[in-house]
């Protein structure tokens, strides 16, 4: 099955205007199957979640991180258990952080790349310089309630090019939420699981291996056949709050290699299969689901790179 999680979000422990309880209660209201609480540069909400999940055995699950809030970027932390401190972070090493979390078994990633910084808003944007990308898992590809063109779009751009150029990271998305915000329509990150599976070990996988799903509501899915050389596509309905659409809008997938993009209209009621020759035989790609046509505005989903 596939979990519908809310990686980004804040309460009054920080700078949010609800409290943990009332970040549960949101998250159970809009069907989320698991959230994260990271909060700004602290970890003290993470008790409070932990003792409202026992004691009211509410029917969803937590994922306990922080977000660095730092001068040079802000840098997210999931499966962050115990506080590492981040005073001396170094803008020409930005690893030394990365991997002082990662001891701590955190999955370590970049938000919102390329936010507006300074003057409009010091640190937001990621302005470390990163020589070691294994020294982090994921980036936060789209954050919800940035600009889509000046913000989001870079921030996929700039994935994609360190994937095309061998680099292992996986990607997710964001709410961001400082408070009760509309997640209508909005993209949310999907990884597999089991219905009594641990949410951290869950995320873990999927992150490591790269296989999450960032989606306003459809996914497709890759079966790889190499006896045949060919890769067919399936589309799945997550049945996500508020995904707008009009069923007369055709589906396309865009299948980007290094060489270049293919494009495909998809059936969503029926397999789509691509010969690995229309791919030029590349062994890299990233496979996205648009709807009406193929500009980032009718972006539904990004899926896993898929490696031949």
């Amino acid at each position: 099955m596939f979990k519908r999680l809310e990686l980004h979000n804040h309460t009054t422990e920080s700078d949010g205007s609800m409290t943990p309880l009332e970040l549960t209660e949101f998250m159970i209201e809009d069907q989320v199957d698991a959230f994260a609480i990271t909060d700004h540069n602290t970890i003290s909400g993470h008790r409070k979640i932990a003792a409202l999940l026992t004691e009211n055995r509410f029917p969803i699950n937590c994922i306990y991180g922080m977000e660095y809030t730092t001068y040079y970027g802000h840098i997210l932390c999931l499966n962050l258990k115990e506080y590492v401190s981040w005073e001396n972070v170094n803008l020409h090493k930005p690893e030394l952080l990365f991997l002082a979390a990662k001891e701590k078994k955190a999955l370590v990633g970049i938000a919102h790349p390329f936010s507006y910084g300074h003057p409009f808003a010091r640190g937001c944007r990621f302005d470390m310089k990163i020589t070691d990308y294994s020294s982090i898992d994921f980036i936060e590809i789209f954050n919800n309630p940035e600009p889509l063109h000046e913000v989001n779009q870079r921030g996929l751009l700039w994935w994609e090019s360190l994937v095309l150029e061998g680099e292992k990271l996986a990607f997710t998305c964001g709410m961001d939420l400082h408070g009760r915000w509309d997640m209508k329509n909005q993209y949310a990150t999907f990884i597999k699981g089991t219905p009594e599976g641990d949410i951290s070990k869950e995320l873990e996988t999927a992150i490591l291996a790269q296989k999450t799903w960032i989606s306003k509501g459809p996914l497709t899915e890759c079966e790889i056949d190499d006896k045949r050389k060919q890769l067919t596509f399936t589309t799945i309905d997550t049945n996500k709050p508020g995904y707008l659409h009009r069923e007369e809008d055709p589906y396309y997938l865009t299948l980007r290699t290094k060489k270049g993009v293919l494009t495909k209209q998809f059936d969503r009621k029926a397999p789509l299969t691509v010969d690995y020759m229309e791919l030029q035989n590349e062994a890299v790609i990233i496979p996205k689901l648009y709807q009406q046509d193929t500009e980032i505005e009718n972006l539904l989903a990004v899926s896993p790179v898929i490696y031949l």
